[in-house]
């Protein structure tokens, strides 16, 4: 089934729950801003995600451009910081520049940091850690006697940033799904049936208010949310 233009109908649909999704990141970017959020990690694109359709992938990989093309004067108006958590090396050139560039533009911004994750598996994450770890200790830049958790976290593509304190699992599921393994091993989980793309500010409300209940804190600061 085709629509009048001649688009593929299904095609259609997937670029309209894209374009809601990128609408839902947004809205959830304003509200960690007004909640005194500090770091606010979004899966962007699983390093699995190569395994989708090449044209899919292909049209994902456009829209980092296009987003930071268009969003870059905001975020520098709301003083957001951009960081990326993957293989950025492993993504193609015209979207690894616009990666780049936003981090760049954004580096001096303070008032929240919004770390997208792309190209991210949290496997490959610990495995590239063990072989830069190991290259330095081959290098005799590090010595095995001082490895610890500390040293380790430098190799980790989050390095620099706080592990997060919530973990919101969108859409029924109940799983880490590969996402920020090491990161994630002290952080309380928040699971809604909700669907990423019909998130709302007061369902992040609500989690970082059942967390805080939990935890007997006046909220958190560090949120990562889950597709």
């Amino acid at each position: 089934m085709e629509t009048e233009d001649g688009e593929n109908s299904e095609d259609f649909r997937e670029v309209k729950v894209i374009m809601q999704v990128q609408k839902t990141m947004e809205k959830i970017i304003d509200a960690s801003l007004e909640l005194g959020i500090n770091v606010l990690t979004l899966y962007a694109f699983s390093s699995e995600n190569w395994k989708r359709p090449k044209e899919e992938v292909n049209y994902l990989m456009d829209l980092p451009a296009r987003y930071f093309k268009e969003k870059l004067p905001v975020f520098m108006e709301k003083d957001i910081k951009i960081v990326i958590s993957g293989d950025i090396a492993g993504l193609p050139e015209h979207t690894r520049k616009a990666v780049e560039g936003a981090i760049k533009r954004t580096a001096r911004n303070r008032s929240l940091i919004v770390n997208f994750a792309l190209n991210y598996g949290g496997r490959n994450e610990i495995v590239s850690a063990v072989k830069l770890l190991l290259q330095d200790i081959h290098s005799a830049k590090r010595s095995p006697k001082d490895i610890n958790e500390s040293t380790f976290e430098q190799y980790l593509y989050t390095r620099g940033l706080p592990d997060p304190d919530i973990l919101i699992r969108t859409g029924g599921e109940e799983r880490l799904s590969n996402f920020l393994l090491w990161q994630s091993s002290k952080a309380d989980m928040w699971f809604t049936d909700t669907l990423f793309p019909d998130f709302t500010k007061d369902l992040l409300i609500q989690a970082i208010k059942e967390v805080s209940e939990r935890k007997e804190m006046d909220y958190s600061e560090e949120v990562l949310l889950v597709d």
